[in-house]
């Protein structure tokens, strides 16, 4: 089915077309790794004829518009710089949606940095870019959420949730732009202090509201018919709330994930009428994902992870029946769908191979053909993908953990020097596929083992369960215990190894050094917590009631009963750090909302008063996510360094 190759070009950022299997084998440099990925987001326009392709040139990021016919001709092109982009999407053939970040502390408003979006409307007639909600008064010129398109007599609207604010109190508003003039009014009077998000229907009215209350942790959902707005389900959600999941089968029905009453391991999609009525979504207990249709007006599918198989299963038996042919297209490739035309007939989807890695590709079901558009990293060699192996093993208590290991290329998988990469969350899971972490430190000759530790998500509920209130402990030797694994087997040197991590992951690499000891030769923490009830008390700075969900969440995974919980210093390395005896390395980025900044320097100072050595690297104007190529690059050639200092792989 794959016909041709595309290879186009902007001015000063390239984009070449996916490598070839017999091109020239060469290990890339950390660059081509620790960038930002040269392609982030490709989306094709609701008539199929034109892409916006979200590139960079590893630090700056540049929207294009182009056609999509073979030759790409470009239409027009928006310079971001290093401005934080989001998201992208089309508002029908002639607007494009922008969303983007910055972390700022806004003057009145109490409370630390935060992470503020805002979008912005392209009007690619007249080549204009307009701030969207930047004119109401009373109101922040940002969203709580990317947009939503909806026509209405022809005429595109962009519904955006903001802030509104009532007596110096501000309110999540439903705010309704028309694209073709700017004129912006607001929606409805109906939310109110606990509305977290609306549901808009395909006519452009407000359909649905979820509201939570943080303090109690109850949830409900509001839906308005003939009479108004009329409560159609209330549930006891301490975790969060349960949000809204967009338009059901029919176009008219709200979606919204429950708990099943009776299987904790189970939760179930419903999709509640306009009189309150609901039905369940059948076979929605295995869905992780749901696919809408192009312009968001039902629900056409959903996407499940068994085991390591991306599985996409459509309502429809002619869509599904094309998926397949697509996917039989790329065999033994990995393929996801990233964007799709309104009629469904022109898709673009990413392929992640194994040997070359991720790139884009069109896909055509009218003519039956595609074509690659662009690698996801440009300069990236066979020779610089290694292969990445599912694994199992049995932790001490005998639960089974699966995990991924990335072995290097051109060496014989015996003996090997590893590092273990935990996943953040920590409620989070790795998956198959091309990691641009684990693939440079691979490139390096590191054999790289990322371990779906009990509490991670996509193995049922009674696997995330297993993991409440073991922080630091058994979610910690579950990792330990794959490194055993690999000695018993051969594949590793056990006194070789080093704990590098992020976020969570960063958290379990100081506690492979304080907790967990003997196990590592040297650690290194990106973004990682270091003293637990500091993180928790800066964690409620973010709201208004001391009693909130983030903190019920932390708190049930670190198996404390509260922010005074003696217990909280017992699993914080920075209390730890006279037990440290081994080389350390933290990197954070300033700008980090997540997990502050302040929890690295806490760690290094108890270091410092301990005696120890300890390298800080600072990460100026870097969030949580590694948004800056710049600085991205830096935590990488850091880690890397610090590796082969500490832990040669030769």
């Amino acid at each position: 089915m794959l016909k041709t190759v595309l290879a186009v070009a902007t001015a000063g950022f390239a984009m070449a077309a996916a490598a070839c299997a017999g091109a020239a084998a060469e290990v890339p440099p950390l660059s081509v790794y620790g960038r930002l990925p040269n392609v982030e987001q490709v989306e094709i326009s609701p008539d199929g004829t034109k892409l916006a392709i979200a590139v960079t040139d590893g630090e700056n990021r540049v929207l294009t518009i182009r056609e999509a016919a073979e030759g790409a001709k470009l239409i027009t092109a928006m310079r971001f710089g290093s401005t934080k982009l989001r998201g992208v999407q089309w508002a029908g053939p002639e607007h494009v949606l922008i969303t983007t970040s910055s972390t700022a502390e806004v003057f009145g408003l109490a409370g630390p940095k935060r992470e503020y979006l805002m979008a912005y409307d392209f009007n690619l007639v007249t080549k204009k870019q307009r701030l969207l909600i930047s004119d109401q008064e009373d109101a922040m010129n940002v969203v709580l959420a990317s947009p939503v398109v909806r026509f209405i007599d022809g005429v595109p609207f962009a519904f955006a949730q903001g802030v509104h604010f009532i007596d110096n109190q501000g309110e999540n508003t439903l705010y309704k732009i028309n694209l073709k003039t700017g004129i912006t009014r607001r929606v409805d009077n109906g939310g109110s202090d606990d509305t977290d998000e609306w549901l808009v229907s395909t006519d452009g009215q407000p359909l649905a509201q979820s509201l939570y209350d943080e303090k109690e942790g109850a949830w409900s959902l509001k839906i308005k018919a003939e009479r108004g707005w009329t409560t159609a389900e209330r549930a006891v959600s301490k975790m969060g709330s349960r949000g809204l999941s967009g338009l059901g089968r029919d176009g008219r029905s709200v979606l919204v994930w429950l708990d099943d009453e009776n299987d904790e391991n189970k939760t179930y999609l419903r999709e509640y009428a306009l009189d309150g009525s609901h039905v369940t979504v059948p076979g929605s207990d295995k869905f992780d994902s749901l696919i809408h249709a192009p312009d968001g007006s039902s629900l056409v599918g959903a996407f499940s992870l068994v085991g390591d198989e991306r599985r996409y299963t459509f309502f429809d038996a002619g869509l599904q029946t094309s998926w397949n042919a697509v996917v039989k297209a790329f065999p033994g490739d990995q393929i996801s769908l990233a964007s799709w035309s309104d009629d469904k007939r022109q898709l673009v989807v990413l392929v992640d191979s194994p040997t070359l890695g991720p790139a884009y590709a069109l896909v055509d079901l009218n003519t039956k053909s595609a074509r690659f558009l662009t690698d996801v990293y440009l300069g990236l060699t066979q020779e610089g993908v290694s292969k990445v192996e599912p694994i199992k093993y049995k932790a001490a208590d005998g639960l089974e953990i699966t995990g991924y290991l990335t072995l290097p290329n051109g060496k014989d998988p015996k003996n090997l020097p590893l590092v273990v990469l935990p996943h953040g969350g920590p409620e989070g899971r790795d998956t198959l596929g091309f990691d641009w972490w684990s693939q440079a430190l691979a490139s390096r000759g590191y054999a790289v083992l990322q371990p779906n530790f009990r509490g991670s998500e996509g193995f049922g509920w009674s696997f995330v369960k297993a993991g409440f209130g073991q922080w630091g402990k058994a979610m910690q030797t579950d990792l330990s215990d794959g490194v055993r694994y690999l000695a018993k087997q051969g594949t590793i040197d056990p006194k070789r190894v080093c704990i590098v991590g992020a976020s969570y992951g960063g958290y379990a690499a100081l506690a492979g050094a304080t907790l967990d000891k003997g196990v590592y030769r040297c650690a290194a923490s990106v973004a990682g917590p270091a003293d637990l009830k500091r993180m928790l008390v800066d964690s409620n700075k973010l709201y208004t009631s001391s009693n909130n969900s983030t903190l019920r969440y932390w708190l049930r995974f670190m198996g404390a009963d509260g922010i005074k919980d003696p217990d909280l210093a017992v699993t914080s390395p920075a209390k730890l750090a006279d037990k440290v005896e081994i080389p350390l390395l933290l990197i954070h980025g300033k700008d980090d909302t997540v997990v502050p900044y302040v929890q690295s320097t806490l760690m290094a100072d108890a270091m410092k008063r301990a005696g120890k050595p300890v390298e800080l690297v600072t990460l100026p104007s870097e969030d949580h996510w590694l948004s800056r190529g710049a600085t991205r690059l830096q935590m990488l050639t850091s880690v890397v360094g610090f590796l082969e200092k500490n832990n040669p792989p030769n």
